[in-house]
């Protein structure tokens, strides 16, 4: 179901695609962000890190009880310190998604499905 804003001049009608898009690409702009991991992966065990393009994969965008709930699937970087890296993530993404598009995102679950050693 699309979120919808309403203006003076109209209605604008945002995808949950939209808002997974934005919300990947604000994530990846934390430190100690390798990439984002399917969410598809989980049950297997095994991490696939995503490119660029497949940003909103690695995102789920639930609402529930007037909530708005973001999941992030993401593998972070060898040696950075896993509760300060997705605390960054938490904030930068309920940020930008407040400002970008005027959503109130009441939570953000950060799932660390993998470690790699960054180069």
């Amino acid at each position: 179901m699309p979120m919808q804003l309403a203006n003076e001049l109209g209605k604008i009608n945002v995808t949950d695609d939209v808002i997974a898009v934005i919300a990947g690409s604000a994530a990846l702009e934390c430190y100690g962000l390798v990439g984002m991991a399917s969410r598809k992966q989980l049950k297997d065990g095994i991490a696939e890190l995503l490119k660029r393009d497949n940003l909103s994969r690695g995102v789920e965008v639930r609402r529930e009880n007037e909530e708005t709930h973001i999941d992030l699937h993401i593998i972070v970087g060898y040696g950075t310190r896993i509760s300060e890296v997705a605390h960054n993530i938490q904030t930068k993404v309920k940020y930008v998604l407040n400002e970008v598009i005027g959503l109130k995102v009441d939570h953000v679950h950060i799932f660390v499905q993998g470690v790699r050693v960054i180069r």
